[in-house]
């Protein structure tokens, strides 16, 4: 029976996914009809404005996937490394750490590529996770869920007061930075897509890899010693591929909020706790959620659109509110 279930929601998150990546090519600023769509992709000699649209839409949905995977998995691995249930890249400040060190290259060394964005979002979220961590475990009791939690917050609003302070006397920076800042997959490319392929498959076949050791981190850190489970190894490989996939995805999208948070929370109420099933369900939901925010970014922004990170953090806040107080209801 658990076999049948777990088979019929992973069904059903692949086929929510494909409609929404089918709602991706056919609506914008320019809707066209779902045959329209399908036959555009069978039939590359097709030069209508209409199979135009789509191959044009082609390379934007996907890297909404890929960005929404990453972040939501990135989501889970944090999650379950520090045990605490509202980490993610964004809380924790690993978004806002990426984001000043773009800045910073665009203010004081011209660099406006995203091979170079890149390099530099990698740098500015791995030295932010590790001054994080370095914060919370300081003190009594060493790292705890609430001191993490507190110093990502706190590293987070310093972070994002010295974004303020290099782009403000700058309005050439502030042009170049203020959409990317948003959190928009409206910039993304072929060339975008294959500089940061690299990056996610190793963070996922890593996470992926690392699942059966963090299911048994979960049992406690005495427990998975005694099991044969060195605690800070896995700790630190976690956290670099986390890093690896957010880092990547934010060089070019951005600063997109709410997924990695609240999309491993709500696989967490439907699985349970054995991360086997969060991680690959968490690379689904999340690609399926970013997709179909872009794709209500475009529709309610038309002809312009809303950036998808504005739609993420409307959508993200009440889901999270109700995913919260379920949790609660549970808990009592």
């Amino acid at each position: 029976m658990r076999l049948t279930k777990t088979i019929g929601i992973y069904a059903g998150s692949i086929i929510f996914l494909g409609m929404c990546v089918f709602a991706s090519l056919a609506w914008g600023s320019k809707n066209v009809a779902f045959n329209q769509v399908i036959h555009a992709l069978l039939n590359n000699d097709d030069m209508s404005f209409a199979a135009l649209v789509v191959r044009e839409r082609i390379p934007r949905t996907i890297f909404s996937i890929m960005a929404g995977a990453s972040l939501a998995i990135s989501g889970a691995l944090m999650q379950s490394i520090t045990r605490n249930p509202i980490a993610d890249p964004s809380i924790l400040g690993i978004n806002m750490g990426a984001s000043l060190f773009v800045v910073i290259g665009i203010a004081f060394f011209n660099i406006h590529s995203p091979q170079q964005y890149i390099w530099l979002a990698l740098v500015g979220a791995g030295i932010t996770s590790v001054f994080v961590y370095f914060v919370a475990s300081i003190g009594n009791g060493g790292m705890t869920p609430l001191k993490l939690a507190l110093a990502g917050a706190a590293t987070s609003a310093v972070l994002s007061s010295l974004v303020s302070a290099v782009i403000l006397p700058r309005s050439d920076v502030m042009d170049s930075f203020r959409f990317w800042q948003v959190g928009s997959v409206s910039g993304a490319t072929w060339d975008s897509i294959q500089l940061i392929l690299p990056f996610i498959v190793i963070g996922f076949i890593t996470s992926i890899a690392v699942t059966p050791a963090l299911n048994v981190l979960a049992l406690g850190d005495d427990i998975a010693t005694g099991l044969g489970i060195n605690i800070g190894i896995i700790r630190m490989i976690c956290a670099i591929a986390g890093v690896m996939l957010s880092g990547a995805t934010t060089a070019i999208a951005g600063p997109i909020g709410f997924i990695g948070l609240m999309i491993p929370h709500a696989i967490r109420l439907i699985m349970g706790s054995n991360l086997s099933g969060i991680v690959p369900l968490s690379a689904i939901g999340g690609a399926a959620l970013l997709t179909i925010s872009d794709v209500l970014g475009r529709v309610i922004g038309s002809p312009g659109e809303v950036q998808v990170g504005i739609i993420t953090a409307f959508l993200g806040a009440p889901i999270l509110i109700v995913i919260a107080r379920n949790a609660k209801v549970r808990a009592i």
